[in-house]
């Protein structure tokens, strides 16, 4: 019998792929952290959107929860040796109703590099790299960034 794989795996599967090209190893987190790991292993500021209440799951506690990352990243910089690079997939959670771009649980995929030497022009080039290599030959530009983790920003493609 055929094994039938759901096409999010089927992406995440391929972006793996791309992200092992450049050196990276995957490193799966648990689906539920602390607080530390959510927030200030990741230098979130104690008072963020981010922490609040409401964007906490309900009947979760606030150190059982993985609101907004893919939970890896944080627990294995701690046990990695250093210079490394890891992808982190898995499923984040919000507090967030159903719509056309929202949905409570979704799949989120993060890298972590820590080396000497790494600057912004490395994460750009990285993901400038992957978007070529998955949506073939096309422009991006980074929109956002976020001073609590440096470097790091969103990219629109």
């Amino acid at each position: 019998m055929a094994r039938i794989e759901a096409p999010v795996t089927l992406v995440i599967e391929e972006i793996e792929d791309i992200f092992r090209e450049l050196g990276f190893t995957i490193a799966l987190g648990p689906e539920a952290e602390t607080e530390w790991y959510n927030f200030t292993a990741l230098n979130f500021p104690p008072i963020t959107r981010a922490r609040s209440a409401r964007h906490a799951l309900p009947g979760r506690e606030r150190d059982a929860e993985n609101s907004h990352i893919a939970c890896a990243d944080p627990d294995d910089a701690e046990i990695q040796a250093r210079p490394f690079r890891i992808l982190s997939p898995g499923n984040a959670y919000r507090r967030d109703f159903f719509d056309a771009s929202h949905a409570p649980m979704f799949a989120q995929i993060e890298g972590l590099a820590i080396d000497e030497g790494v600057s912004f022009v490395d994460l750009k080039a990285t993901l400038t790299y992957f978007a070529n290599k998955f949506f073939g030959k096309t422009k991006t530009r980074f929109s956002q960034l976020f001073p609590f983790t440096e470097p790091s920003a969103e990219m629109d493609v």
